[in-house]
């Protein structure tokens, strides 16, 4: 992607079902350790901003810390948390030579020595970059059965309500932020049902048999119905309890993607796939999708099952996260991303004239390169038809036979990222100087005015590295035409489920849409539009008014205009912007259907209303997050 946008953060959760000394015994004491480091690893991707990881150990005695943390913001976070947890297990073997491997020694004296691990990756779609800002949390409590540790992959649209709910229960928040309100909303009901269960039976045990009772009683299913039942929002959230139970809830629509495996031994949590795939050495077929509404729940015993805690609704997995944020290398995704490229193939050739031998073509790393061989795929099939309408059914041709056979689409490498320059560690102000040094092309194997360029890039968000610095270094090799190409359609709306996506103002698209109605004297829209929105906020009318701004227009024609505008000034080629429809996109992505950024069509009340805002911020000139 050309302009760089924040991931969605990752977990990673791994749950030991046997005792600890039967992976000492058959895997060695740093078994759960390692498989979290891949895990990890493996989503690294999804961290740039810092990571964390949790352990717990489960029937510690009384004395003994149960619960270790560690969170880093450094450059590899990652390798940092690991290096400092291994360098605890090496100081142990040291010290405790044959006890190393003797599980009762390595949980009373080795930190992240238990059998629940939960580890997160935190890309921060807003925030400071601070150590406070990094997952996992810790709510504790002298119960072990009322800690809470949690971290997850999520953005609630509705956080003031959240926070006048915690006020209304009796709390006091320490901050009106998603995250804080999540887990102490969690954590009361999780307070309410211990508190229920040792009034149960405090009259029949002692004190000390209550607190057992309670860790294998308590209901989580319970907890969790009543504390997300207010949430509106995209989430993936992972909790563990301090008695060892820990638990995965996914959003009744499915936003944010969850997976998990299970086996005698394990049972495993992750973002994508193939990170649960590498760890374990599995066939893909082997992991499950966890389902929409439900928590995955894992018991003080190790027994787990899926249970409903919210109503599913129409499912609407992000499309934007499987065309750009998760990894290649997932089976679906790979065939997905190749699909998107050779669908792509008709308005490319329509856009080069269908003039092969005189097009070039290119792709902008890194993640467009598979919707590439996508669309050269789609390209050869062409020309195959075309062979085939020549040589069998003897249609004329300007070309002979052997030219036809012979000829093959010129595909060069054309632009070049160094992977050393990342605009998105500096601040808006700095970004355009930074944007322009990004990239690099290869030169002389364009023909002066006379060959088109094809470049394909996997989405066109703001437009600002086109206009800052690829548009003017490809229009250096003097093509006669660039043609740019998008996998994804045209981002039209913010995001609100986890993607740093929130300003209105920023999408080149709206801009395109604004300049055209300016232009066409169409400027009473946009008060009109400003009034229902505004409207559409006090009431919780939850209808995205913003569309109607789109709707005065053509595909083609906003296609048209974002060309215009991110043609860098003297620049000489002629140039066409292509983008992927819709339709198509649903074609190459059927089980990810969520496409709220392209279409406006939000799958919960609290995003349509996140889109009105963000336009009433535009319409304000406020530079802030619409939720």
């Amino acid at each position: 992607m050309t302009d760089e946008i924040l991931h969605e953060c990752g977990i990673a959760l791994v749950r030991l079902r046997k005792p600890l000394s039967y992976y000492i015994e058959k895997y060695g004491p740093t078994f759960g350790m390692n498989k979290m480091y891949i895990l990890m690893e493996k989503q690294h991707n999804r961290g740039q901003d810092g990571a964390g990881i949790a352990n717990i150990k489960i029937d510690v005695a009384p004395g003994y810390r149960y619960i270790s943390r560690y969170r880093s913001i450094k450059s590899q976070p990652v390798a940092h948390l690991f290096k400092k947890i291994g360098k605890k297990y090496q100081k142990a073997q040291k010290a405790g030579k044959d006890k190393f491997h003797n599980e009762q020694w390595l949980k009373e004296h080795v930190a992240f020595a238990g059998e629940v691990w939960l580890g997160h990756l935190r890309y921060g779609t807003h925030g400071f970059n601070s150590i406070e800002n990094v997952h996992p949390f810790l709510r504790q409590n002298n119960w072990r059965s009322r800690n809470l540790v949690m971290a997850g992959n999520f953005n609630m649209t509705n956080v003031d309500e959240l926070f006048d709910l915690l006020v209304s229960l009796g709390q006091h928040p320490k901050e009106k932020v998603d995250t804080v309100t999540v887990m102490e909303k969690i954590g009361h009901f999780l307070d309410e049902e211990v508190q229920s269960l040792f009034e149960k039976y405090k009259d029949q045990f002692s004190n000390q048999e209550v607190s057992d009772i309670i860790e294998d009683e308590l209901d989580l299913k319970n907890v969790l119905r009543r504390a997300c039942k207010d949430f509106d929002g995209g989430y993936t959230m992972a909790g563990l309890i301090g008695s060892g139970a820990a638990f995965v809830v996914r959003d009744p629509n499915g936003i944010r993607p969850a997976y998990y495996y299970a086996d005698d031994e394990v049972v495993v949590v992750a973002s994508e796939k193939p990170a649960i795939k590498t760890a374990f050495n599995i066939d893909y077929s082997q992991i499950d999708e966890v389902k929409p509404g439900h928590a995955l729940i894992i018991q003080k015993n190790g027994e787990f099952g899926q249970h409903q805690i919210r109503q599913p609704g129409d499912k609407k997995s992000c499309s934007f996260e499987r065309i750009y944020f998760s990894r290649g290398n997932d089976p679906d995704i790979y065939r997905e991303r190749k699909m998107l490229g050779r669908l792509l193939v008709p308005r490319v050739l329509k856009a080069t004239n269908f003039d092969l031998k005189n097009t070039v073509f290119s792709y902008i790393p890194n993640t467009a390169e598979t919707a590439f061989y996508g669309m050269m795929a789609g390209i050869e099939d062409y020309l195959i038809s075309k062979q085939k309408d020549h040589i069998v059914d003897a249609k004329p041709s300007v070309d002979s036979i052997e030219e036809m056979l012979s000829f093959r689409p010129r595909v060069e490498k054309i632009v070049i990222k160094d992977a050393k320059l990342r605009t998105f560690i500096t601040d808006d102000a700095h970004r355009d100087e930074m944007v322009a040094h990004v990239y690099d092309t290869t030169y002389e194997v364009i023909r002066k005015d006379k060959d088109t360029l094809v470049v394909i890039d996997d989405s066109i968000v703001r437009g600002t590295t086109l206009e800052k610095s690829i548009l003017t270094m490809l229009d250096r090799l003097h093509p006669k035409k660039i043609v740019v190409v998008s996998s994804a359609p045209q981002i039209r709306f913010p995001d609100c489920y986890g993607i740093d996506m929130s300003r209105m103002g920023d999408f080149v698209a709206f801009r395109a849409v604004i300049q055209l109605i300016r232009e066409q004297g169409k400027d009473f829209l946009l008060g009109e539009v400003y009034e229902q929105c505004q409207r559409s906020i006090r009431d919780r009318d939850a209808v995205n008014y913003v569309k109607r701004l789109y709707e005065q227009f053509t595909d083609e024609e906003i296609s048209e205009k974002i060309a215009d505008i991110v043609r860098p000034a003297g620049m000489n080629a002629e140039l066409e912007v292509v983008y992927q429809t819709v339709e198509n996109l649903h074609k190459a992505i059927p089980n990810n259907s969520g496409d709220w950024y392209f279409t406006g069509d939000y799958p919960t009340p609290g995003g349509m209303l996140v889109a009105n805002r963000s336009y009433i911020n535009y319409m304000d000139g406020k530079l802030v997050r619409a939720y």
